[in-house]
This record gives structure tokens, sequence and C-alpha cells, in this order.
């Protein structure tokens, strides 16, 4: 059965690319729009209480196939596949192609040339942007508004190191289909390094284990290597060396980094034993 996380199928309206494979009562090609809010919250039912299931960052592409007029756009990210709703007003018809992404954990975007203006945004890690033109020290989107050039990378631009980019969330709070600095959870933080890194990753923890690197056996968890994987049903953490992990987790409500011996040790004592380690 197609995993309804990245199938955009209901039993009243499924997307064209899957008619022949899916029963729907009718089939729409969608149309694809750009996040245009910092974090847009994407949904499991059109609702404001409705489970975060992970967000999209400004820039990102998707495809929507479904608009009620109730607020709520229903449809697919093109980043990782992940379907579900997202707020109408967070979504606008695809700008200038993106030339940057943000490559600090946090930046502003000010509406003029000052940093001592209010600015007129936060954006996180890892949002891809379209800049127009660059002047002293700020880059300049379509739109007028003015970053700091320190914090942004070319679009090619590949961190060396994925770890290291998941050290750098260190303290932030723990958030169920976070992936962001002002929240994560422990897949979010996989796939926000990886991506940095280059390394295209899914969203979930049980995707990740399924098509991430290649397996390590588990006797071998006294030699993990940085950047190995460490997989426990629900849950993942990024070995940081032989010794000590970090990972986004609900004990610490944060992103933290841990004894690899006492993590393993703690949350066997809660019933889930480490099941599998992949190696990149």
């Amino acid at each position: 059965m197609d995993d309804p996380r990245l199938t955009p199928a209901r039993p009243d309206l499924a997307a064209r690319y899957l008619e022949g494979k899916v029963k729907a009562a009718r089939f729409a090609d969608g149309t694809t729009f750009e996040v245009i809010a910092p974090l847009a919250p994407l949904r499991d039912a059109p609702r404001t209480d409705a489970m975060l299931q992970t967000e999209a960052l400004q820039g990102e592409r998707v495809t929507v196939y479904d608009r009620p007029g109730d607020g709520w756009a229903w449809g697919q990210l093109e980043s990782d596949g992940y379907v579900g709703w997202l707020p109408d007003t967070m979504l606008a018809p695809v700008g200038p192609a993106p030339t940057h992404k943000v490559a600090a954990l946090r930046t502003f975007v000010f509406p003029g040339p000052s940093i001592k203006l209010p600015p007129r945004a936060a954006l996180t890690l890892g949002t891809t942007l379209a800049i127009a033109r660059i002047e002293d020290n700020f880059a300049i989107t379509h739109d007028d508004g003015y970053l700091p050039v320190q914090h942004l990378a070319p679009l090619a631009h590949l961190e060396p190191d994925f770890v290291a980019v998941a050290e750098r969330f260190l303290g932030t709070p723990y958030l169920w289909g976070g992936k962001s600095s002002l929240g994560i959870d422990c897949s979010g933080l996989v796939q926000v390094s990886l991506m940095a890194g280059g390394i295209r990753a899914p969203r979930d923890s049980d995707m990740q284990e399924a098509s991430l690197g290649t397996d390590v056996p588990l006797s071998h968890i006294a030699q993990l290597k940085r950047g190995d994987l460490v997989f426990w049903k629900g849950h993942v953490a990024i070995a940081r060396d032989a010794t000590t992990l970090v990972h986004a987790n609900a004990h610490h409500m944060a992103t933290a980094i841990e004894s690899t011996h006492a993590a393993i040790a703690r949350i066997a004592a809660a019933g889930s034993p480490v099941r599998r380690i992949k190696r990149l």
C-alpha cells in the first residue's frame, strides 16, 4: 500500500499522476505554488489544531491539488514529497528561481539597508531566496528585503560536515514536526543537516531508516563513526564519534549531546532497543 504521507490521494481527489494506480472520484493536475511565510505548518487536516506533520520553509515549492476556499490548501511538497494541508495565505504563485540559501542558523530580513531598522521577518537555516543584487553588506531580494550577506550562501554551496550542522542546533526546543531552529524533532534535525550537505533525505525516521546509507551490524555499536545514524522505533540520532550522539529528543525537550551508552540504556529501559545503524 502506498504511504499516505507521500501519496496525494483521497477518496474524493488524487493527483493526476496517480490515475490508474489509486481509486478516487476525480484526478487533478495540480498547480505549483511557493511558500512565502518564513515557516508554513503542514498539517494532517485543514484545522489549526490538527497535528503538525512537518514544516515548509520560505521558498519551497508545493504542488497544490485542492483549494476549497476555507483558508487551506492540500498539496505535496517538492522537497521531500510530504502531503498535507497548508494555510492558503502562506502560498503564492511561483516567483523568481532561488539563487541563495540561508546558511546561518537564523537571520533577519530588513526593510532597508540598515540593521537598526525593525526586521520584517526572521528566516531559518536552509531557506531559499532569489537575490536580485548585492550591495555592500546586504543581499537584496526581488521584493526589496535586505539580508546580511554574511548569513547567506550560494544555492550550490554544500556544508562539508553535516554533523557540525546538527551540532549548531544544540539547545533548540524539541517540536514534533519541527524543522527549524525555533523547534525541531529528531528526523527534522537529520533531514535539515543532511540537506545542508547536499544529501536529500526523507522526512520521517522510518523513511530515513529504510532509504539512507548501508547497514552497520548492531554488534559494532561501540565502533560508531561520525555521521552514523542510530535508529530506534520512532527515533533517530546522529553519531558525533564512537561515544557521543547528537539528537533532538523529548527526554531533554531539546537538541542535546548525550553519551551513546547512556542514550541506548535510557531508551532501552523505556522499551525501545536500538534496531538499526546506517552509515552514509
